[in-house]
């Protein structure tokens, strides 16, 4: 039970870092935060490996990175869909 509690407070805190990193553009308040973070950690993981510490089943330095990355082209596409309609 509290493995599921860290991992979605991380996750909250990692989606608020990245979206700070990558200009406040995602929608969703602490939903989309928690959302984001654990989109971002995947990525992260994906593009960069687990390196530097883990918390929660995180390894921050990459979730960080791979959130500000997702919620950068996040504010990309959705910059691309608002011109268009």
């Amino acid at each position: 039970m509290w493995g599921i509690i860290i991992s979605i407070v991380l996750a909250i805190i990692i989606g608020v870092i990245g979206n700070a990193l990558a200009g406040d553009n995602m929608p969703g308040g602490i939903i989309g935060a928690a959302i984001a973070g654990f989109i971002g950690a995947w990525l992260g993981a994906l593009v960069f490996g687990n390196f530097g510490p883990v918390i929660g089943g995180f390894a921050i330095i990459p979730a960080i990175l791979g959130t500000a990355i997702f919620v950068f082209l996040l504010g990309l596409v959705s910059g691309l869909l608002r011109r268009s309609a």
